[in-house]
């Protein structure tokens, strides 16, 4: 049976959020021209990869450092978290996101944090031929992403002492190949923020950045468990002894 989280996975979640999302707009308003192009990108995509690899390294024993509903709609699939802890763990990664963007908001000038939209992603359509187009690259993006999650840090069998350092990895290896496309957000929390002090959360683009990260991070999740680790190849877990998320009991039962 899965434990219920404790208070202190709430939490961190709440603060991993806030510090994610304001290390990903700080460095999306300050790197990344308003054409979306350049090398900018490749500073934006190692400032993704350091902050999820220090999150993971440092609250994932605790929360299971999801940071991203489209995580934990996966777990949620896959059986990994409880019903009512992911609702709280998703409201809590939209509050942290907000925080975040907030918090961008008060640090940097207004006419910067206005021109860059506060950091929310947005389809740059010089480079993508389709809206259609942004949501198969928002959710390839997050397929990675999920499907490194899956492969490190939830499959049973996997050697988790390098879970940060992949997991921090496939996100900054997606954000340096789509963002120029659309922002390489793979997290509705991490577009929710910005985009809510920008005003642009119902803009016609929204449906972009929930269904291809929701739809690509449940593919990635139930393609890797069911092929790799309950499948006949696989390795068969029975519930119980199976990771909760991405936290692992430090004393597991014998």
């Amino acid at each position: 049976m899965i434990e219920q989280r404790p208070p202190a996975a709430y939490i961190a979640e709440f603060l991993g959020t806030f510090v994610l999302v304001l290390a990903i707009t700080l460095s999306v308003t300050l790197f990344v021209n308003a054409q979306g192009t350049g090398s900018d990108w490749a500073v934006v995509g190692l400032v993704h990869f350091l902050v999820l690899f220090v999150l993971v390294q440092t609250i994932g024993s605790i929360s299971g450092a999801h940071l991203n509903p489209a995580v934990t709609v996966s777990l949620l699939v896959l059986r990994k978290i409880r019903p009512n802890d992911a609702v709280v763990y998703i409201l809590l990664q939209l509050a942290g996101a907000v925080a975040g963007a907030l918090v961008l908001k008060f640090l940097l000038i207004d006419a910067l944090a206005k021109q860059q939209n506060y950091g929310a992603p947005s389809l740059n359509y010089s480079l993508l031929g389709t809206t259609f187009g942004g949501l198969i690259a928002e959710g390839i993006g997050t397929f990675v992403l999920v499907w490194t999650v899956i492969a490190v840090a939830v499959n049973p069998r996997a050697t988790r002492d390098w879970a940060g350092l992949a997991i921090g990895g496939a996100l900054g290896l997606q954000v340096m190949i789509i963002g120029p496309l659309t922002g390489g957000s793979v997290n509705p929390a991490r577009w929710f923020g910005p985009a809510l002090l920008a005003g642009h959360v119902f803009n016609h683009n929204w449906w972009v950045y929930i269904v291809g990260p929701l739809g690509g991070g449940v593919l990635a999740a139930i393609t890797y468990w069911y092929l790799f680790v309950e499948g006949p190849r696989g390795l068969t877990a029975e519930p119980e002894a199976g990771p909760k998320g991405l936290r692992q009991d430090v004393n597991p039962p014998q």
